[in-house]
């Protein structure tokens, strides 16, 4: 299983970017789908996540009401739509896939290579 991130680039504070993962390899049905930073100097952090076959959404406290998490099934692919971003979102945004419950969890075991986002102020 292959997860590709891509979306990233450089945005002014309160703008918004879309973030897409796609998925590719053999047929593939997470339990759940996830996003995850990891800034300079900072560990990695949880962001959303969304359980593939319902599309229920989990967010980080800090990032409820500015990111949105959703899917396409039929194109194995998962956004992030970030909205009002500031300064300190800026990292390195990782996709990630989970076989089992729980999809709020920093124990993924499928991740992408990652894209860089950085929000001037």
């Amino acid at each position: 299983v292959q997860l590709q991130a891509s979306g990233g680039g450089l945005v002014q504070a309160g703008g918004s970017l879309r973030l897409s993962c796609a998925t590719s390899g053999r047929t593939f049905s997470p339990y759940a789908m996830g996003w995850f930073r990891q800034a300079p100097g900072n560990e990695r952090e949880f962001v959303a996540a969304i359980r593939w076959s319902t599309g229920t959404t989990y967010y980080a406290d800090s990032m409820k009401g500015r990111f949105t998490v959703a899917r396409d099934n039929a194109k194995n692919t998962v956004y992030l739509l970030m909205n009002s971003l500031k300064a300190e979102d800026t990292a390195v945004y990782y996709c990630a896939a989970r076989r089992f419950a729980p999809a709020m969890s920093s124990d993924y075991d499928y991740w992408g290579q990652g894209t860089q986002v950085t929000v001037s102020s």
